[in-house]
């Protein structure tokens, strides 16, 4: 029977679907027909598959092909079907043998040479192929990328010649190992990253920043110009514990759909993204006819940084809502759906007025109350509500930024309670304070009666919502496990309570 089915897999998100490449010879006229909803990239494929086998020196078949791309209804677009529709081809001629297929998934691009070309979303196939018993078999420059998904090797090829072989039993593949970052080289790299220390005065930002790593908490910045709001936000990562293996590929595995790339010496290292205040909806959560990943995705387990919030779009901000609180994103089109992972931890930057002055000694703020009022209210309540940390960054004396006294905490001395903090959240609920549901809130974060009735006052006077009550009491429980206490007393609550009136009530 002219019959070969060959293992592959689609890409949807983050997610890696598998799709079986069925091909069939028959009689007839000649001609190459591929079923299944391709894309235009996907239905090109005959043309570049056909010229490959030429220029590799093998026989094309002078028959009916008939490729089929199942399930049927899921679309499949890009080049990554290139090889397992050659290979299907050349086992239903007889060139290749059916039986040696099965252990194996293929994705790769023909080049009209012959050669493989680096496809995108490699490492969440191979994860998925690891889980189905199957070894990935993908181009050469996608090889390092591949064997992330696993300790063991994996395969690469840079040709559809070297494939062949292979399967033949004729030359084996090249095994290509996880790139191993050493330990002295990672330290290196901590070494080059910004550090706490570099900070002059600010203490209240830098506790306020220790609380946020510590629990996971969103955080909003208020202050002049030059008071070091960006100086603390782009060391957030630095105080941050290493990702663990398993956050580290889901990190990877945005990078690897989205084309970006994979930096293997900042393995585990948490990512930092900070978009220019332009970007669109799309660019900030991902979206486009085919569904890419945006900047939210991208800072998965990481930071997102967005400097001069109030100089975004409104509409733009608005469609990071429900991605703080759910921590992923669905992005749904007529024909495509997909979902990202989000759970970013966000650190906005803003000035109090439109000149930037307002409230500063110096009195140098000439901005009307209704010119503050319009510039604060293109932030909305429910999006500033979701912030659970508003600090005010006063300006640093000048006395202070020269002072040659001895700097402040490092960052490794700051990281390591940060963790400490983080292991008694782990052992108490396998989560940070932040992810908190409402009911693990009343749980953890009980508060005696006259604690109780000190907050309902302070969420009267301040005019705050449900919804600031639950995460006051997150960052309240944070605070505690700083301090290595069981229970939520009041100096953690009056904490708590002051970190959210940087812009008054929200």
């Amino acid at each position: 029977m002219s019959l070969a089915i060959v293992h592959s897999r689609a890409q949807e998100g983050v997610a890696a679907p598998a799709v079986t490449v069925e091909v069939h010879l028959s009689g007839g006229l000649p001609g190459t027909s591929i079923v299944g909803l391709p894309e235009t990239a996907v239905k090109e494929a005959r043309d570049r598959v056909r010229v490959a086998i030429q220029n590799a020196q093998l026989e094309y078949p002078s028959r009916r092909v008939t490729v089929s791309l199942a399930p049927a209804d899921l679309p499949k677009d890009g080049g990554r079907f290139d090889l397992p529709i050659a290979l299907g081809i050349l086992a239903a001629c007889g060139y290749l043998p059916k039986d040696a297929l099965t252990p194996y998934e293929f994705v790769g691009e023909l080049a009209l040479s012959g050669e493989l070309r680096a496809v995108t979303g490699v490492l969440p196939a191979a994860l998925k192929a690891l889980r189905a018993g199957r070894t990935l078999i993908v181009p050469r420059d996608n090889g390092a990328e591949a064997a992330l998904a696993s300790n063991a090797a994996t395969h690469s090829a840079s040709s559809l010649l070297e494939v062949c072989a292979f399967l033949r039993g004729a030359a084996p593949l090249t095994s290509t190992a996880a790139p191993v970052v050493a330990e002295q080289s990672r330290a290196e790299i901590e070494r080059g990253e910004l550090d706490l220390a570099e900070v002059r005065g600010q203490p209240q930002a830098r506790r306020a920043l220790e609380i946020a790593a510590a629990g996971g908490h969103h955080l909003l910045f208020v202050g002049p110009p030059g008071a070091g709001k960006t100086m603390l936000a782009s060391r957030l990562p630095g105080i941050l514990p290493p990702l663990t293996e398993a956050e580290a590929l889901e990190a990877a595995a945005v990078r690897s759909v989205a084309g970006c790339g994979i930096d293997f010496h900042r393995w585990k290292m948490r990512p930092f993204r900070a978009p220019h205040h332009t970007a669109s909806a799309v660019a900030l959560v991902g979206g486009g006819s085919l569904p890419r990943p945006g900047e939210i995705s991208l800072a998965h387990r990481g930071v997102l940084f967005l400097d001069e919030l109030p100089e975004f779009d409104r509409r733009v901000l608005e469609v990071l809502r429900e991605p703080l609180e759910s921590g992923h994103i669905a992005i749904s089109r007529a024909a495509r759906q997909a979902e990202f992972p989000a759970a970013f931890q966000l650190v906005a930057a803003m000035n109090p007025c439109p000149c930037g002055y307002a409230g500063d000694p110096s009195g140098r703020c000439n901005c009307t109350p209704d010119a503050v009022r319009r510039y604060r209210a293109r932030i909305s309540g429910p999006l500033l509500d979701r912030i659970d940390l508003q600090i005010l960054v006063p300006r640093v004396a000048l006395a202070e930024l020269g002072d040659n006294t001895a700097p402040g905490e490092s960052s490794a001395c700051v990281r390591a309670r940060v963790i400490a903090a983080q292991a008694r959240q782990n052992l108490r609920a396998e989560k940070s304070n932040a992810r908190l549901g409402n009911r693990e809130v009343l749980r953890d974060c009980a508060l005696k009666a006259a604690d109780r009735a000190l907050l309902e006052r302070a969420l009267d006077k301040l005019g705050m919502s449900a919804r600031a009550y639950h995460r006051i009491l997150r960052v309240a429980r944070t605070i505690a496990d700083m301090d290595s206490s069981d229970g939520v007393r009041t100096a953690h609550l009056m904490e708590a309570i002051q970190y959210r009136r940087a812009l008054g009530s929200s």
